[in-house]
């Protein structure tokens, strides 16, 4: 994954391609790449889970970074909240949304949401590119606000490194091809979009499929702000596996299509989810917990446009 981001990029920093054609393929093909970083290799290596030595899971982490996003930012959003409080409105950031998406019934409805199923795929494609440029700063200013960052005192320096990431990022990535390559700006720029918006579509459908499903549950916590349900059970309440028998598909994505198991051992390297699944659904038959699984990847993809429908009809 990281060959397939990296030496595409290579290319179009040295200047040997000349083909309009051959640039867009070129950042597509890294668009690949840089999903199977953010899906198979940063996302276990942050988790803890990439490595039995932890200092290898921080330079695997720092490939979060080598993509444009931050492995800080990305540690709170998604190992504090998105695994504590999953499917819980405005404390889960993986349903925090603009106005015009709603990804779960506890959030205000508008008229625009009816028609979300139709256009929520171009901001999927689009939310790569700007969690580079505005997202991770937006957040980082959020986590703050919340307390998360108070006993952070390095913040100013994270702060300093996100930046010199995105701008080594941004420079190998668009302004040395802008430079290096004989062809019209436009046609760089157009490919660095295509990269990300292939990226951003391949990344939010594996995620969103996992937890935006109509058999998903969205629960509010209680008065004082803690789960109704102990956390085990919210989180098998709360995700969808799907494609259990696709070994390649399991491969491509980071084993991300068994998300049950994921979110109740999350520093459980993924290559291990296949086999523990079995006894984890054996044990939720067992007890009577609904265990939630789609046959197939497009099957899931179909329960998730019903329930972004279903979210659009009703208030």
């Amino acid at each position: 994954m990281l060959s397939l981001f990296i030496i595409p990029l290579v290319f179009l920093n040295t200047g040997m391609i000349s083909s309009i054609w051959m640039v867009y393929i070129l950042y597509a093909i890294s668009g690949l790449g840089m999903a199977g970083i953010g899906m198979g290799v940063m996302h276990d290596a942050i988790h803890g889970a990439y490595s039995k030595n932890q200092k290898l899971n921080q330079w695997m982490g720092l490939t979060m970074n080598l993509i444009g996003a931050n492995s800080f930012v990305w540690r709170l959003q998604h190992n504090v909240l998105h695994h504590t409080y999953t499917n819980i409105d405005e404390a889960d950031d993986d349903i925090n949304a603009p106005f015009f998406l709603r990804f779960s019934p506890n959030v205000k409805y508008n008229k625009l949401h009816k028609f979300q199923f139709i256009y929520v795929w171009l901001f999927y494609g689009l939310s790569t590119l700007s969690w580079v440029i505005s997202k991770d700063f937006i957040r980082l200013a959020r986590y703050k606000k919340l307390g998360l960052l108070d006993q952070h005192k390095g913040l100013g320096l994270e702060i300093t490194k996100m930046i010199g990431w995105k701008l080594l990022y941004f420079t190998y990535s668009l302004v040395l091809p802008l430079i290096m390559l004989p062809v019209s700006a436009w046609v760089i720029v157009s490919g660095f979009v295509i990269m990300h918006f292939i990226t951003g579509l391949m990344i939010s459908i594996v995620f969103q499929t996992a937890h935006i499903m109509p058999n998903a549950e969205f629960p509010k916590p209680n008065d004082d702000g803690e789960l109704i349900n102990n956390w085990t059970l919210h989180q098998i309440a709360t995700t969808t596996n799907y494609a259990p028998k696709s070994r390649l598909f399991s491969w491509l994505i980071g084993g991300l299509n068994y998300q049950i198991e994921h979110h109740l051992f999350p520093n459980i390297c993924h290559v291990h989810y296949r086999h523990i699944s079995k006894i984890i659904q054996a044990t939720a038959e067992e007890y009577g917990i609904p265990y939630h699984v789609k046959s197939t990847f497009f099957s899931a993809i179909g329960s998730h446009i019903k329930m972004l429908r279903m979210l659009g009809r009703t208030a």
